[in-house]
């Protein structure tokens, strides 16, 4: 039988190219894509399987949007520590690097403002609702170690900024583990990581970066053998007041949206957890995106 665009039992479609597969499902409110050179169905199958079930372990996990799962009770814990494994652990870790890398900025704990800030067309917070967010917000005040977190009551964490290019890094990583002669360009979302590097008598992986100005369409396109990037910015999540546009990414420094922020940023980086930390941390440099990616001495496209 075909499988050309024939839903699969885990809920992902796949569909033949001449130089293997394309996966396609969708996870943690973004589409999905896998490209694999690989011809063979049984085994682009499993592949499948072991991605699309890694993604929705990790969005069960740490979304916060989901009642009753490991990050809302964590949330809940009304100032009492909780208990964490090491996965947690380590996601806290990189979440402490990165607020202290920037300075404060990029800082997980910004949970109360975000459920201020709806980016769905709901109406804009009050600058006292606002005020008072701001004020539960202080990753500094979270303690954790491999066994249990704790902080203020009030307070809540969104791994929104770190989850999926950090599921993008883990379907890559155990695919690549499994199946280390097979390359694979894992994309969610535009957050993209292909760590077995495409055959030299084969012609790269293609990516199109996507143009603020005419969403849909490309106005760049890289070439990737091997690596990762990750995309931020303010295209298709963002409110209008009074002619301003205000995109989804807060400083909670001021508890409002980032200004004179390009409209998107995309890094090149070894992994994507590390291309979505500078470019996340590059909107948040508003004016001075460009100059800080620049002392990065990493490969990047910006478009304001």
């Amino acid at each position: 039988m075909s499988i050309q665009h024939q839903r699969a039992s885990s809920n992902f479609q796949l569909s033949r190219r001449s130089w293997g597969h394309v996966g396609s499902f969708r996870a943690m409110a973004s589409p999905c894509e896998l490209l694999i050179a690989n011809e063979d169905e049984n085994i682009t199958r499993a592949m499948m399987e072991l991605a699309t079930c890694e993604a929705a372990r990790i969005e069960q996990k740490f979304s916060r949007f989901i009642k009753d799962n490991p990050l809302w009770k964590i949330n809940h814990a009304a100032g009492k520590a909780s208990p964490i494994d090491a996965e947690t652990a380590s996601l806290l870790q990189f979440a402490r690097q990165c607020y202290q890398l920037s300075e404060g900025r990029f800082d997980i704990s910004a949970g109360p403002l975000m459920a201020l800030w709806r980016f769905d067309g709901s109406q804009f917070p009050k600058a006292s609702d606002i005020e008072r967010a701001r004020a539960l917000v202080d990753f500094s005040k979270v303690s954790f170690n491999e066994h249990q977190q704790q902080f203020p009551a009030g307070m809540s964490l969104d791994f929104g900024g770190i989850a999926k290019e950090y599921a993008v890094d883990r379907v890559a990583y155990l695919l690549a583990e499994q199946w280390p002669a097979i390359s694979v360009l894992v994309n969610f979302g535009g957050d993209i990581a292909c760590p077995v590097s495409k055959a030299a008598d084969a012609p790269p992986w293609q990516v199109g970066i996507e143009n603020p100005q005419r969403l849909d369409s490309a106005a760049a396109l890289l070439e990737i053998r091997q690596g990762a990037l990750a995309t931020s910015g303010d295209t298709r999540r963002f409110i209008e007041k009074n002619g301003q546009r205000f995109g989804h990414i807060i400083d909670p420094r001021t508890g409002y949206p980032i200004v004179k922020a390009p409209r998107s940023v995309t890094v090149l980086a070894p992994n994507c957890v590390m291309a979505g930390m500078l470019a996340t941390m590059a909107m948040l440099e508003g004016a001075q995106a460009e100059a800080f990616l620049s002392e990065q001495e990493v490969e990047f496209k910006c478009f304001r």
